[in-house]
């Protein structure tokens, strides 16, 4: 049987724990909230650290709030803490971490930019269970429902439930994951389905059509080979809605279910805007440029000289799509961002955009940007702690912190969206 430990609750820690401490060893706790007097129990031990979960809150905090849902579904883990009090904590977890790993002093006060809480994802990642479609419960390879988190539109929700229940008795376990993917205002969705075995086509093909949704496709042993079922696997936003920018109101962004893309539909106008105002001429560089949202909303104010790198197929595919004969200014390359920094020798001009994955950057990376003379960067980061790794990195080469901007892009999550520029 696991020990239940007493604790008093210190502070929040990256990845949605918060920190207590128990005869000298530091304590991770999830479920708890700063200030409480907490009985959690252990459950594993490593020769530093404990992790533990709270099972009884002996002194609470006012802002511990009654939970409607499971919090471990879908990374939560801020669920039972009242959403102002969740901001405050992503701000102290963004300035404790640039402490710790950046070796900051004092970065400065860090304001976390709110999002609504209900219905704010637009695109996510189901997995096949015995019930249907869901996301994972934490640290397991459990399906959960995922109307109890509020992350999706209700309308939303309805279609995962009758398309989950129609692939468990129609394809059972051929099926590894589904991606969806909606537009701004929800009048496009599309689906992607990726298969173990062909032959599950045949069951899918004959009730998607019915679902409400405008494309499926799908994919089986070849990942990168994608096979329309029926409609227009992609959705497409008004620049304007994306980014704000009123100049961009007949331009449209497309993108398909498997290409990455910001999440938050009510928020991502002002993560666009944030990048935007850092660049105000051109050349820029636009490195993990996806779909290209970050040029296009770039080049749509008039900049010029704008070269975007992808490497993914499906990004790629967008990128080409959202920019031939509309924005000739951008120039795409189809590369890895490390084949791209050493294949030239010559300086970079102008800025230079990184919004890589939740990694971060490669050592690499750091290495031939600072070699390549870059003086002004502007990196948008979805994990606090890798963030806080490069700046380290970029410091020691000679870079200086500056501006940094949060979003709330998941909120009730450990997740926190950064907008920073580091100037040479």
């Amino acid at each position: 049987m696991n020990p239940v430990l007493d604790l008093r609750v210190e502070r929040p820690v990256a990845g949605g724990a918060m920190l207590a401490r128990h005869d000298g060893r530091v304590v991770l706790v999830h479920g708890a909230i700063p200030g409480e007097r907490v009985r959690a129990r252990v459950d594993r031990e490593r020769r530093d650290v404990v992790y533990a979960t709270v099972i009884d809150v002996v002194e609470p905090d006012p802002d511990r709030r009654s939970l409607d849902g499971d919090p471990t579904c879908g990374g939560q883990v801020y669920r039972h803490i009242a959403y102002e009090r969740q901001r405050r904590l992503k701000s102290e977890v963004i300035i404790d971490t640039l402490r710790r790993i950046a070796h900051m002093s004092s970065p400065g006060q860090i304001s976390v930019a709110s999002s609504v809480q209900r219905g704010y994802r637009m695109r996510a990642r189901l997995h096949a269970g015995s019930v249907g479609l869901g996301f994972l419960r934490e640290g397991t390879h459990v399906v959960c429902d995922p109307a109890q988190t509020g992350q999706l539109l209700s309308e939303t929700e309805r279609i995962i439930a009758e398309i989950g229940q129609r692939l468990v008795c129609s394809s059972g376990r051929s099926v590894l994951y589904v991606d969806i993917a909606e537009n701004i205002d929800a009048d496009q969705r599309v689906l992607h389905i990726r298969f173990r075995q062909e032959h599950a086509l045949k069951t899918v093909s004959a009730w998607t059509v019915d679902c409400r949704l405008s494309g499926v496709a799908y994919s089986t042993r070849d990942k990168n080979s994608t096979q329309v079922v029926f409609g227009i696997p992609v959705v497409s936003d008004r620049l304007m809605a994306l980014s704000g920018h009123a100049g961009a109101d007949e331009c449209r962004l497309q993108r398909h279910a498997r290409s990455f893309f910001q999440g938050n539909r009510y928020l991502l106008p002002a993560l666009v805007s944030a990048v935007c105002r850092r660049i105000t001429t051109g050349p820029v560089v636009d490195l993990y440029a996806g779909v290209g949202l970050f040029a296009v909303a770039l080049a749509s104010r008039g900049l010029d000289a704008i070269t975007a790198v992808e490497q993914d197929a499906f990004a790629h595919a967008d990128l080409i799509a959202n920019t031939t004969g509309v924005w000739p200014q951008i120039g795409v390359v189809g590369a890895s961002v490390e084949d791209f920094l050493v294949r030239g020798s010559d300086s970079i001009p102008g800025t230079v955009i990184v919004d890589p994955p939740r990694t971060g950057l490669s050592p690499t990376v750091v290495e031939r940007l600072s070699e390549r003379g870059v003086s002004r960067l502007v990196y948008v980061s979805c994990d606090v702690a890798t963030f806080s790794r490069d700046v380290r990195r970029f410091r020691e080469v000679g870079y200086t912190l500056e501006e940094i901007e949060a979003f709330d892009m998941f909120p009730s999550t450990a997740h926190i969206e950064l907008v920073a520029t580091l100037r040479r």
